[in-house]
């Protein structure tokens, strides 16, 4: 279980970005953090591989703050995935997907297997794995960049806005393929979107935050039910609201 706790980040000029919020994210849990711009999505997400240090409160991975770690350890053991896709472009795809088993001290062997396995999973051919990323399309390495946060068996995966600059059709079938790859592999997976429909069809909760605080935590169910506030109602749009009917 990951657990957040009373987590705040203050910047200069005593900005809260991220304030005081409290969350418990179950093992085998798809989380979406989502809002508006500015409104700590992002800055939650990078504190829990500590890219970004909290000013206060905790973060515990099955019961161990993540402060006592070492944030290189930490994030060899956090999959990461991010809009920019992160390739290495001198780099093989196999190279590319094993990055963090090599530094791990894997063998030739067991990278080589770990390759195959995960290329198979995105149902890319393994002749792929001897080409560049740049001899990819946008989408293709969008995957390799799902599984390289795969392949070293984290537990957890932080997804940064990983669609938000391909196109509709390309977007739809990755969320397809990562929602796939989540129930199979039983990880926890936390999401920062902008886009309620992706939240909605990916996440088993959803948290919705406003100004640095959680607005709301909830089943996408529940909070198309039963929106918290006037702002969760405007902000997930009448079209989507359920209404409950006798």
């Amino acid at each position: 279980m990951l657990s957040i706790k009373h987590l705040t980040k203050i910047y200069s000029g005593n900005k809260k970005a991220v304030d005081d919020i409290s969350l418990d994210i179950q093992s085998g849990e798809f989380i979406a953090f989502i809002g508006t711009s500015g409104s700590g999505k992002t800055t939650a997400l990078r504190m829990i591989n500590r890219m970004i240090e909290a000013t206060e409160g905790q973060i515990e991975i099955d019961g161990k703050d993540v402060r006592s770690m070492n944030p290189v350890e930490l994030r060899r053991n956090i999959g990461y995935v991010i809009q920019q896709i992160g390739l290495m472009p001198h780099m093989t795809i196999k190279e590319n997907i094993v990055l963090v088993p090599k530094l791990l001290k894997w063998t030739k062997e067991e990278k080589d297997k770990r390759a195959k396995e995960l290329i198979k999973l995105v149902d890319l051919p393994e002749s792929f794995l001897e080409r560049y990323p740049a001899e990819l399309s946008g989408g293709q390495q969008q995957r390799i960049g799902v599984v390289r946060a795969l392949a070293a068996e984290q537990d957890i995966i932080l997804m940064d806005e990983p669609f938000g600059a391909l196109d509709p059709i390309t977007r739809d079938t990755l969320q397809d393929l990562v929602k796939t790859l989540q129930r199979k592999l039983g990880k926890t997976f936390i999401f920062v979107t902008h886009d309620m429909d992706e939240a909605i069809k990916l996440a088993d909760k959803i948290c919705i935050m406003s100004e640095g605080k959680v607005v709301q935590f909830d089943t996408p169910d529940n909070i198309l039910r039963h929106p918290a506030n006037d702002f969760v109602r405007d902000f997930i749009g009448q079209n989507r609201l359920i209404q409950d009917r006798p």
